[in-house]
């Protein structure tokens, strides 16, 4: 069966929430004491493939994201429990067209134009350390997510592409969501547990514009767990995910069981000053396997550092360098060479980016990407890519 949604009537607001190791995250209307908390921020960005890749030129991406955050025992009396709704906008443009990179060097561009419902969940407390959401829900806003790597623009920093490649239509992340429900307890002062089963193909992939859920014996299902270390300024993460659906290994027909894989990441503050003080440098590095018989990349690793608050006169700005690179498994070489591609063994891409806060409600970002064997093909020249984003909103 499946059920399609309207689009939100009601603007909302990409409210990023506190993970706290003594219990579950607070929504940012409980920080600041709001029974209910609104907010639209569009992202606008224009970037070039100025050297190397398929194709030079010039690509306009834009984003709406609006959001609204409930508290429901302030609005309704309800103990414990949380509204959330999210809704999205994109352009549709490609970056990657021109490019040939397999990492999706925007991490807005959904290469279809489409408004969507992206989340609608239910969170309730449960006991003093733990809670469970219910409903539209994305899974990378709590699952193998880092608070440095939110400031880059390479997808990879986002979700690592050994996991966002996985499954039928992706799993449950940006532009896409399913069904899920997830849990989460604090097993003491510095140690988080939290593990999801989610609608193992989102959305409908035979309506890709349609907000939709299709739920299908055939789909299956995505289970993910994360056990998380916070303290301090450190955060550090191992993950795992399956599908328990099946699926048919690159280069066979026939359909197996065991599409899984693993990750691990640690972020670390390594200089400044309090842990809730944003001033200060901090650095990421990130790993993960996916089997390679059922996935294109078979090993990921990413590392990155972030530079917050240059001087006291831009104490919102950043800067950040990061490196990814994706190694294929011997299948998807394989399969690649029969359709006469040159491939190579991984994709590489460097990025250095700025972050500048202008006003309250306003922000620039300089972008530069230089990506090396794009989409894992030798006879692709290396690209550069430069350009700006803007952030509109609050």
């Amino acid at each position: 069966m499946w059920i399609c949604f309207g689009l939100l009537a009601t603007p909302t607001a990409a409210l990023a929430q506190d993970e706290r190791p003594t219990g579950y995250p607070r929504s940012a209307n409980e920080r600041a004491g709001k029974a209910v908390e609104f907010s639209a921020v569009y992202t606008a960005e224009l970037r070039a493939n100025v050297d190397g890749g398929i194709e030079q030129g010039a690509r306009y991406l834009d984003n709406l994201d609006l959001q609204v955050a409930v508290d429901a025992e302030r609005a309704l009396g309800w103990r414990g429990a949380r509204l959330f709704a999210y809704a999205i906008y994109n352009n549709g443009r490609s970056l990657s067209e021109l490019v040939g990179d397999f990492q999706t060097i925007s991490n807005i561009e959904t290469g279809i134009r489409a408004a969507r419902l992206f989340e609608a969940w239910i969170e309730q407390d449960v006991g003093g350390r733990g809670s469970l959401k219910a409903g539209l829900y994305n899974l990378n806003s709590e699952f193998d997510t880092t608070q440095s790597g939110g400031l880059f623009l390479l997808s990879s920093h986002g979700i690592g592409p050994d996991f966002s490649q996985s499954g039928r239509s992706g799993p449950s992340i940006f532009p896409k969501t399913s069904l899920a429900l997830r849990g989460e307890a604090a097993l003491d002062g510095h140690w988080l547990v939290r593990a999801a089963i989610l609608d193992g193909v989102p959305g409908d992939p035979d309506h890709p514009r349609r907000t939709a859920i299709k739920l299908s014996s055939q789909d299956g299902a995505l289970l993910v767990a994360e056990l998380n270390y916070l303290r301090g300024g450190t955060k550090a993460g191992i993950g795992t995910w399956g599908y328990t659906a099946r699926f048919a290994p690159i280069t066979s027909s026939d359909t197996r069981r065991g599409n899984k894989g693993v990750y691990v990441f640690a972020e670390h503050r390594l200089t400044g000053g309090r842990s809730d003080d944003a001033a200060g440098l901090a650095g990421w590095l990130r790993f993960g396997l996916a089997d390679a018989r059922y996935n294109p990349v078979h090993r990921y690793f990413g590392v990155g550092l972030v530079y917050s608050g240059l001087s006291k006169s831009r104490g919102g700005d950043q800067i950040g360098l990061s490196f990814a690179a994706a190694d294929f498994g011997r299948r998807y070489r394989a399969a690649q060479r029969n359709e006469g591609v040159d491939a190579g063994k991984r994709e590489i891409v460097f990025e250095a980016v700025y972050n500048a806060v202008l006003t309250s409600w306003l922000s620039a970002q300089p972008d530069v990407q230089y990506i090396v064997d794009p989409g894992g093909d030798r006879r692709v020249r290396d690209a550069v890519v430069i350009g700006v984003r803007l952030k509109i909103g609050r």
